[in-house]
């Protein structure tokens, strides 16, 4: 008999291509895009030698329809690179750590629109 694999995750994850402008370190500015996200953080795609686990990293999320960007401070959780060649990009994620309020809500009713339109599409 086979075991069924048990979910480690405490948060659904939808699929979701966001633009991120990432901030690493002090000066470090870069162009990201999310491969999915949670109510409590994403997944992003970036370089290997960008970011290591425990790095903090702001946030600024592209969220379509919204007047502004949401901006928010995030911990690099995990890093795992996408394949053994030197310079391979790697997902790293990223929980976050500081979001105010109305930044909040305004990514948490864009992520359960999300999950509207896919039950939807289900």
């Amino acid at each position: 008999m086979v075991k069924p694999v048990r979910e480690r995750r405490k948060y659904i994850r939808v699929g979701t291509p966001l633009t991120i402008r990432a901030i690493i370190g002090k000066s470090s500015v870069q162009e990201l895009q999310t491969t999915d996200v949670s109510p409590i953080g994403l997944r992003l795609v970036t370089s290997e030698s960008a970011v290591n686990v425990n790095d903090e990293i702001e946030l600024k999320i592209g969220i379509p329809g919204a007047l502004g960007p949401v901006h928010a401070k995030a911990k690099v959780i995990w890093k795992k690179k996408l394949s053994t060649e030197d310079g391979a990009s790697c997902n790293i994620g990223c929980e976050f750590t500081k979001i105010e309020e109305d930044n909040k809500n305004t990514f948490l009713k864009y992520f359960c629109d999300l999950l509207y339109s896919q039950g939807k599409e289900a």
